[in-house]
């Protein structure tokens, strides 16, 4: 009877050890971000003609997650403003207010040669990336070195990093009104938007802390939070400016050093 007993209890343990194998070959490996280590990057792509209506319990987190789209970029294309917040039955849309056409037939039958005789035409020249002109006198937002810039249709470079010391002053680029100071988009870390008029703004990210609130009233030069690494890898401020919306590179704006 004891040997019966031995031979039971060790086939439950195989079978125990078995089982836990098993989990183990078909577990996945959930990695988890330190304070000094980057999370991934979400990178913007826009769904040109496509929309999304907010149903009940959905942020607008969510939504641009579900829909490969930064946060800051969805609330933008769509106006909407700080803190963000949407409604049930609203719409969504999720490209920028300027969408690439899509040639239709009406279109496709207009390109046809008319019976007529035609002319030969000049090739339009192309077309040359010309910064807006902005009446702000712009001002670097904190001391440091350069270590990432602006690329122009990279969702990843909407703006430049600079590098420097925790602690160290973030300054307001160009008077205007703190619409935004909070941590509620994800890959920003403690982040302070500016208002600067009807078509500009400036987004400062990667905070230690915040020392505006919404609604203040701010000046050029003033200091609004203190450099940090809050959804960074090192100390830096990664710095936008948005004209309507839309970033821009910001080296065509600050004076040069």
């Amino acid at each position: 009877m004891k040997g019966r007993m031995t031979v039971v209890v060790r086939g439950l343990a195989l079978l125990a050890i078995t089982s836990l194998l098993a989990a183990c070959g078909s577990s996945h490996v959930v990695r988890e971000y330190g304070s000094r280590s980057k999370p991934p990057v979400r990178v913007s792509a826009p769904k040109y003609g496509a929309t999304a209506t907010v149903q009940r319990g959905q942020t607008l987190y969510r939504i641009a997650t579900d829909n490969g789209i930064s946060a800051l970029d969805l609330a933008m294309w769509n106006n909407v403003p700080p803190p963000y917040t949407i409604y049930p039955g609203q719409r969504l849309r999720l490209y920028p207010g300027t969408a690439r056409a899509t040639p239709s037939s009406s279109a496709a039958s207009a390109r046809r040669p008319a019976a007529t005789t035609t002319r030969p035409t000049t090739p339009a020249p192309a077309a040359i990336s010309v910064p807006v002109q902005s009446t702000f006198a712009w001002r670097w937002p904190a001391d440091g070195s350069l270590v990432g810039r602006y690329a122009a249709g990279e969702p990843t470079q909407q703006g430049i990093d600079i590098a420097g010391n925790a602690g160290a002053p973030v300054r307001a680029a160009a008077d205007g009104v703190v619409v935004y100071s909070g941590s509620g988009l994800v890959g920003y870390g403690e982040l302070v938007i500016v208002k600067h008029n009807d078509q500009w703004l400036s987004a400062y990210g990667h905070n230690r802390s915040r020392i505006v609130n919404e609604g203040q009233v701010v000046k050029a030069g003033q200091q609004i939070a203190e450099m940090g690494h809050s959804g960074a890898a090192r100390d830096m401020l990664h710095f936008e400016i948005r004209y309507n919306g839309k970033p821009v590179d910001p080296l065509q704006y600050l004076p040069k050093k």
